[in-house]
C-alpha cells in the first residue's frame, strides 16, 4: 500500500486512489455528529452560493457551515458539533459547506474512491482502509495553515493505525491543545460553542462509521454512512 500526502484542499485534484479528505477543525467531525442524529442524507457543497441556492429551491433543507469559523448569514447552523450534537435530523436533508473541508471533497476529481477524515473516526477509516486494501492512499489535510497542525496529525494516526503501529493520541491531543491551530478555539473563542467544538474534535473513536462521497464528480456531493464491522 502507498501512501501520499496533499497540503490543501486546493491541491485536492491531485490525490489518486482512495482519498481521505481530512478537516478536524470541523467538518468532518460535524458530518458525523449530522449522520449520528439520522439525516436522512448530507449533501456537501463547495460554496455558501450553492447552499442557499437549494435551500431556496428546497426551503426543507437544513443549512449548516461556516465561512472563516462563523455561520454564514441565512444558514441554520453554524459548522459546529456542540451545537447540533442534541438535534434530531431524522428524515431530513442537511446541506453542508466549510471554508476548506467540503472544498476537498469536491475537488478530489482524480480519486477511485473519497472518504473524509477526523480523529472521531480514525479507527473505522484505518480498518475500512485494512479490509479494502486500495493501492494508493491519499491524505488531503485541508487546513495548510501549519504543516503540523490537526489535518496533518490525524492523517499520521490513521496511517499509524493501518500500519499497526499506532501513535499515542494522548501526546498528539496535548500537541494540539498548544498549537497555533487552537488559537480560535481556546485562546480566543471564534464562537460560543468554540471550546466545546475543540474538545469534541479531540475526541478519539466516538463513532464506528465512515462518511464516503456518492457522486464525487457532480455538483452535488452526498457523504453517505459506511458502517464498520
Amino acid at each position: 500500500m502507498n501512501f501520499k500526502l496533499v497540503n490543501s484542499y486546493e491541491n485536492a485534484g491531485e490525490a489518486e486512489g482512495l482519498v481521505v479528505v481530512i478537516d478536524v477543525l470541523r467538518a468532518f467531525t460535524t458530518s458525523c455528529f449530522i449522520i449520528n442524529n439520522n439525516a436522512r442524507q448530507l449533501i456537501a457543497v463547495d460554496d455558501s452560493e450553492t447552499a442557499l441556492k437549494l435551500k431556496k429551491k428546497y426551503p426543507e433543507y437544513i443549512l449548516i457551515g461556516e465561512r472563516k469559523g462563523i455561520k454564514p448569514e441565512g444558514f441554520d447552523h453554524g459548522n459546529s458539533p456542540h451545537e447540533i450534537k442534541d438535534i434530531d435530523f431524522t428524515g431530513k436533508t442537511v446541506v453542508l459547506t466549510t471554508t476548506t473541508g467540503t472544498k476537498g471533497v469536491n475537488r478530489s476529481v482524480n480519486a477511485d474512491e473519497v472518504i473524509t477524515g477526523s480523529f472521531v473516526n480514525a479507527k473505522a477509516i484505518s480498518s475500512y482502509i485494512l479490509k479494502t486494501k486500495p493501492r494508493t492512499v491519499s491524505f488531503v489535510c485541508t487546513d495548510d495553515s501549519y504543516f503540523d497542525n490537526e489535518d496533518f496529525l490525524c492523517a499520521s494516526y490513521i496511517k499509524s493505525l493501518i500500519e499497526k503501529k499506532s501513535l499515542n493520541f494522548t501526546e498528539i491531543k496535548s500537541y494540539i491543545q498548544k498549537h497555533p491551530c487552537s488559537y480560535g478555539y481556546i485562546t480566543k473563542p471564534l464562537t460560543k460553542y468554540a471550546r466545546q467544538d475543540f474538545a469534541f474534535s479531540l475526541t478519539v473513536d466516538t463513532f464506528d462509521f465512515i462518511l464516503m462521497a456518492k457522486n464525487p464528480k457532480s455538483e452535488n456531493i452526498i457523504l453517505e454512512k459506511v458502517s464498520i464491522n
